[in-house]
């Protein structure tokens, strides 16, 4: 007979679309309005600001999610040992989401650094001033591409959950007839 795993399901399906919609409107939201700032240092202050207070829901997300994903591969042992796509799809999700969860530790690391050298100010959040050192450049050039990789990476994560609810659903019938 099929498992119900909402709880489990809910864990990881919620804690990544916080996970992706989070970096997405922060890359799209919070540091395209403190680009708007006048003052220059206010850019970096005020998207720094806007992150730090974000980080602890996000790692909260991680969190949720990670433990409903090992919830889920531990609820469908069977039928990963039996059904080849899903396994498949296991493996590639499992290597994407720690793709993007070093992905995300790595912004969290740059965005710091981008917050210590905020008094330099920018000419946006992710492009510098005339005046930037270059530990601020290089820190506003990794996050240029990290505010984008994250909600890439987690849109791809979110896609594959749907392919495994699928996969789930038809391979139901297979192993309830195995069963019997």
């Amino acid at each position: 007979m099929s498992q119900n795993n909402t709880v489990i399901r809910s864990m990881h399906d919620l804690g990544l679309a916080a996970w992706f919609g989070g970096t997405l409107i922060g890359a799209t939201g919070l540091n395209g309005a403190a680009a708007g700032a006048k003052d220059p240092v206010e850019r970096l202050t005020l998207s720094s600001l806007g992150w730090a207070k974000w980080a602890p829901v996000q790692l909260a997300a991680l969190g949720v999610h990670a433990i409903g994903g090992a919830g889920l591969i531990i609820a469908n042992r069977e039928r990963l040992g039996v059904q080849q796509g899903a396994r498949t799809n296991t493996v590639v999700k499992l290597t994407l989401t720690i793709a993007a969860a070093t992905a995300t530790l790595w912004s969290a690391s740059v965005g710091k650094k981008m917050a210590e050298h905020a008094r330099e100010g920018a000419e946006g959040t992710t492009e510098p001033g005339a005046n930037a050192s270059d530990a601020l450049k290089g820190a506003q050039r990794q996050q240029k591409i990290l505010q984008w990789a994250i909600p890439a990476l987690t849109g791809v994560l979110l896609v594959m959950g749907a392919q495994q609810g699928e996969q789930q659903r038809s391979a139901a019938g297979v192993l309830d007839k195995k069963r019997r």
